[in-house]
C-alpha cells in the first residue's frame, strides 16, 4: 500500500472528520490529521514542516494538535504546539500514540485515527475546555501531501 488514496476508503476519511468534529466540541484545542506516501527522512521533522505548512502554530491558545502519517513509513507522529506541552502531564502524548499504534498494527488505521483523535479531544477538554467564544480556527479535513 503505497498510495495515499488506497489507505483510507472516502468514507472511512468521513468518518475521520466526523471524529475530529465531535472531539473539537468539547474542547477549545484543534486537531488536524494529514497524510502523505513518505516523510523522505525523519518522520518528526516532517510533521513539524507540515505543522507550520498548516499554520497549525496560529490558534490563539498555542493549542493545535497534528497526527502525521506516512504511508509508505509505516509511521506517524503526534505533534502538539507549545500552549499544550507546556501543561500535559508526561504521558500525554505516548497513551495516545500506543492506542493509535495498536490499531495500525493489526489493519485498522481508520480506527486507529478515529480513537487517537477522541481521546485526544477528551485529554485536551482537561486543559482547553469548550468556551461559548471558542472559534474552529483550523479545517476539520484530512490534508494530504
Amino acid at each position: 500500500m503505497s498510495k495515499i488514496e488506497d489507505f483510507l476508503s472516502t468514507l472511512e476519511e468521513q468518518e475521520i472528520v466526523g471524529a475530529i468534529r465531535k472531539a473539537e466540541q468539547n474542547t477549545s484545542g484543534e486537531i488536524r490529521v494529514h497524510i502523505e506516501t513518505t516523510a523522505n527522512g525523519d518522520a518528526t521533522n516532517r510533521a513539524l514542516e507540515v505543522f507550520y505548512f498548516l499554520k497549525m502554530e496560529n490558534t490563539k491558545s498555542q493549542n493545535g494538535v497534528l497526527i502525521y502519517v506516512a504511508v509508505e513509513d509505516k509511521s506517524f507522529v503526534i505533534y502538539g504546539d507549545k500552549g499544550i506541552n507546556d501543561v500535559i502531564s508526561e504521558g500525554f502524548w505516548e497513551s495516545t500514540k500506543n492506542m493509535i499504534q495498536s490499531h495500525f498494527k493489526k489493519g485498522n488505521f481508520k480506527q486507529g485515527l478515529v480513537d487517537g483523535i477522541l481521546m485526544s479531544g477528551r485529554q485536551l477538554k482537561k486543559y482547553f475546555p469548550y468556551t461559548t467564544t471558542d472559534d474552529n480556527e483550523l479545517s476539520d479535513e484530512i490534508s494530504k501531501g
